[in-house]
């Protein structure tokens, strides 16, 4: 049985848990909070006999006996408890902890109540001493958290404390106990941003309402997370880092080092970015040629994406921090594929293979071009061609081949030490390498690009001279400056010239279009192969590699949502509950394999 709540910095806790919890339905919170009685803790808005939720870290399930340490948050009658701080202290102590916290986390991090776990028959007294700790420690409400020994059996009160003398004399409130992972939640990102510095330790008006109060506490805590075990400190807590904190050797000196590189790298990119938007390369040659090329293009989106890898801003919220990290990820995946293939090309001289084996491939492509032009000049398909025209087209395209096999034999002196500079170019980058080739099949089937135009060319004049003279046979014509067909009357010359000229059109028009159909089917076989080379870039260009890993390793960090398991549901003993974190994939999530924490 669980429930699942979608968006947690938008909604609370209230109306779910009153769907689980036994009691009447006056037991239900009031979403509005209400004043305190007069006398009362200002940092309390609700009076005895009322449901209370206590969210308690799963870590600290099996910890030492000792102070509840967390935030009280009024507005949705929740205790957040962050740590455990063990026997001995000295409240003085604890106290300047908690202040030297609030100070450096800006949140109001107070005693709650006390832990007891009975591991031994001995410490069943402890308990009488905890529930003397409220008269130090004051606090409204008071709560008291115990595990029985041997069982798995939890009990949680909490009380309004009158005096010292009275500890015990006001009701107890129901309490609903929500266990949740420290870590998981503080990794998360499921909060706001952080509170403006004019803000208070002490303020208790919680900028993000429902569950996004909790992200915010733990996220905000760091400061009481930096102790543990190791230290020699006068308090002992017992938090998600108490067995020692996580972090890295080479993390940190990445960090050290990440300031001083990341400035100079962004100054010798602006001073890249400058040359680069020069006026020289903005005139019509230049900037023609360069935005026709494939590999401009990825120079000057590599450019971008080094400008953002390596600004000295830091990012304002996760998104932009993800697509950073997105982007590193991509580039260095980039060049990582880019310098296998230059070791795999060196390896092996391939470079000089493919320079020997340029000619005869392109002898054997203007054979074969040759040989569908003879074919398209004589009878293609047994239909008739206009001869004449046939002719005039056949050899016309069959002069600009010859052309162009010319200019590769002279050409390939150079071939080899040009394909040794694309392969170098690899160190950039595979997709700057895919780049070049693709302006390199661009270059090598330009005669294609040729024909295609050729034919476009003709049969566009064609199919408007004959749109054109339809419309003298219906009496109309083409109003270029109201940009309309108007009516118009014509005399005995003008048709009959008009009907000449449609006849010599109508006839002329098959051979036109046999020649411009089979230019266009060449043209799209070179498109087809420059688009895959182009969907291959785009690809490592766009794909979210660090997201997709997160998603494998560290799912929480992709957090949208929290869901809770109801671990305990039994009359006279408070309702418990399992938070967990919901991942934002498409892969659905399952509750198998969770079990009672501790």
């Amino acid at each position: 049985m669980g429930l699942v709540f979608r968006g947690a910095a938008e909604a609370g806790l209230g109306a779910a848990s009153a769907a689980d919890r036994p009691g009447p339905p006056d037991a239900v919170p009031n979403p509005t909070p209400t004043p305190p009685a007069e006398g009362a803790d200002p940092g309390s808005s609700r009076g005895p006999g009322m449901v209370l939720k206590a969210f308690f870290p799963t870590c600290c399930a099996s910890a030492d006996s000792g102070l509840l340490v967390g935030r009280w948050v009024p507005e949705q009658s929740s205790a957040v408890v962050l740590a455990v701080v063990h026997f001995p202290f000295i409240p003085v102590q604890v106290k300047e902890l908690l202040a030297q916290v609030q100070q450096a986390s800006q949140v109001g991090v107070t005693v709650l109540g006390t832990w007891c776990h009975r591991r031994q028959e001995l410490e069943e007294s402890l308990g009488h001493f905890l529930e003397g700790l409220g008269a130090i420690f004051s606090h409204k409400p008071w709560f008291q958290l115990c595990r029985e020994r041997g069982s798995k059996s939890w009990s949680c009160k909490a009380t309004h404390w009158r005096g010292p003398a009275s500890p015990a004399a006001s009701g107890e409130d129901q309490v609903m106990l929500i266990f949740y992972d420290q870590r998981k939640v503080l990794l998360s990102q499921l909060h706001p941003p952080m509170a403006l510095p004019d803000r208070q330790a002490g303020d208790t008006t919680a900028s993000a309402g429902g569950l996004a109060a909790v992200f915010d506490t733990v996220a905000r805590s760091e400061a009481l997370f930096q102790s543990d075990r190791f230290n020699e400190g006068p308090v002992r807590l017992s938090h998600w880092q108490s067995e020692g904190m996580e972090a890295s050797i080479l993390v940190e000196l990445a960090k050290w080092a990440a300031g001083p590189v990341c400035l100079f790298l962004a100054c010798l990119l602006s001073l890249i970015s400058a040359a680069s938007s020069c006026r020289v390369f903005k005139l019509w040659p230049l900037s023609f040629i360069w935005s026709k090329l494939s590999t401009c293009e990825q120079l000057r989106h590599r450019l971008e994406q080094l400008t953002l890898i390596f600004s000295t801003r830091k990012a304002k919220n996760p998104a932009q921090l993800m697509r950073k990290a997105n982007m590193l990820v991509s580039v260095l995946l980039d060049v990582a594929l880019g310098l296998t293939l230059l070791s795999w090309l060196h390896r092996k001289d391939l470079i000089g293979q493919l320079a020997d084996a340029l000619i005869p491939v392109a002898d054997h492509v203007a054979e074969e071009l040759q040989h569908l032009l003879q074919w398209l000049m004589g009878a293609p398909a047994g239909l008739k061609m206009n001869r004449a025209l046939d002719q005039v087209l056949g050899r016309f395209f069959l002069y600009h081949i010859h052309l162009w096999i010319s200019y590769i034999h002279l050409m390939s002196p150079f071939i080899e030490r040009i394909l040794w500079h694309v392969g170098l170019s690899a160190c950039l980058g595979l997709t700057v390498a895919l780049s070049i080739l693709s302006d390199i099949i661009a270059l090598l089937t330009f005669h294609i690009y040729c024909f295609y135009v050729y034919g476009a060319r003709l049969y566009c004049l064609k199919i408007h001279g004959l749109s054109s003279l339809w419309r003298l046979f219906r009496g109309k014509k083409w109003n270029v400056l109201r940009q309309r067909v108007d009516s118009c009357s014509y005399d005995l010359d003008q048709l009959f010239i008009g009907t000449l000229l449609f006849t010599i059109l109508v006839f002329l028009l098959p051979t036109t279009a046999l020649y411009y159909l089979v230019f266009t089917l060449l043209r799209l076989l070179v498109v087809a192969v420059q688009g895959l080379i182009h969907l291959l870039v785009d690809l490592i260009n766009s794909l979210p590699l660090y997201s997709l890993g997160l998603r494998l390793c560290r799912p929480y960090r992709l957090a949208a949502g929290v869901k809770f398991r109801v671990l305990e549901h039994e009359t006279g003993r408070p309702l418990r509950l399992l938070m967990q974190v919901s991942i934002a994939c498409i892969l659905p999530c399952s509750s198998k394999g969770l079990r009672e924490p501790g």
